[in-house]
């Protein structure tokens, strides 16, 4: 059945965000040979609608306002709403990133819709489209399907395979005037206190430590490895707790879900809280001075030794690779 599906794109700094990709792949498999329509919304983000094309949207409805510059959920849901309005789609696509999650529930609620959330895969079966979702904290998952009125989904990053960019694709980008009033909220800075770089939910590559980095200056050897790896660096909550790093940093059960192809635990000892963040990576590799420390029960691949010793190896090991490839 085909479909006209709303894909909404994430911008930070100015770029589009990797998850809009993924959800702009997701939108696809739920158009089912429809239309794929991209959702750009801020105070400055029409120049980003042709590669929101590249990546899979068929056209894209830009809403520009000088009250959209900084996200607030009213401002953006009357943004969201009046674009449904106009398109009347069958379909909405979120990723489920600190917006997402925000903001899918308010415009659930406004369609009086279903909302399935964290979805990591989307497949075609019995005459279905069903949605794959992670539930238990990560050790179960479960299977959903909607039988009627509109398909609302939020996708987890890094789960969903983008479509290859193709700078050939062509498709219309309009404009969309909406009217932003009547804002509960006011954003008159923002002070980031996420580290630079990578981000951190779409990080292909993530470097954590636990309380066993004993101190902030022990993150200092895990970040020049996520740097040389192109990853980025985060850390159990036992860590954030006795103030070695900032509490953005927080991978876990209360802090964020990541799904890597590479999570390297550098003296972590694998509490369930933690492992509800990160037991769904690819390939997880665990260093620790205890060889029965829990996280090795989910490790791919384990190190029993001194993170300080061997972090700095696998970090000169890294380089040589990279100057020789």
């Amino acid at each position: 059945m085909a479909r006209k599906v709303l894909v909404l794109g994430e911008v930070r700094d100015g770029s589009l965000r990797n998850v809009s990709f993924e959800a702009a792949a997701a939108g696809k498999s739920v158009a089912e040979g429809g239309e794929v329509v991209g959702v750009l919304v801020g105070s400055s983000v029409s120049a980003l609608g042709e590669e929101f094309i590249q990546y899979g949207a068929d056209r894209v409805v830009i809403v520009e306002n000088e009250k959209l510059g900084q996200y607030t959920s009213d401002g953006y849901a009357q943004a969201l709403m009046a674009v449904i309005e106009s398109e009347q789609p069958e379909g909405l696509i979120f990723g489920h990133t600190a917006l997402g999650k925000d903001l899918s529930p308010k415009i659930a609620a406004k369609l009086d819709s279903g909302l399935i959330s964290d979805v990591t895969a989307v497949e075609a079966a019995g005459g279905n489209l069903v949605f794959t979702r992670p539930i238990y904290s990560g050790k179960a998952f479960e299977k959903k399907i909607i039988t009627e009125g509109i398909i609302f989904a939020t996708i987890r990053p890094n789960n969903i395979d983008p479509l290859a960019k193709d700078e050939a694709r062509a498709g219309d980008v309009s404009a969309l005037a909406v009217e932003i009033t009547d804002l509960r909220t006011v954003i008159k800075d923002v002070v980031r206190k996420a580290s630079e770089g990578v981000d951190l939910s779409e990080a292909k590559v993530v470097v954590a430590g636990g309380r066993g980095v004993k101190s902030e200056d022990g993150f200092e050897p895990l970040k020049e490895l996520a740097q040389v790896l192109g990853g980025a660096v985060g850390a159990s909550r036992g860590a954030c707790d006795a103030e070695y790093c900032d509490y953005s940093l927080q991978i876990g059960q209360t802090g964020k879900v990541v799904t890597p192809d590479l999570y390297i635990a550098c003296g972590i000892s694998g509490a369930i809280q933690h492992l509800a963040g990160m037991s769904n990576s690819k390939v997880i590799v665990a260093i620790n001075k205890d060889p029965e420390a829990n996280i090795f029960k989910v490790a791919d691949y384990g190190i029993v030794g001194d993170l300080f010793e061997v972090v700095p190896m696998l970090t000169e090991e890294f380089k040589k690779l990279k100057v020789h490839s």
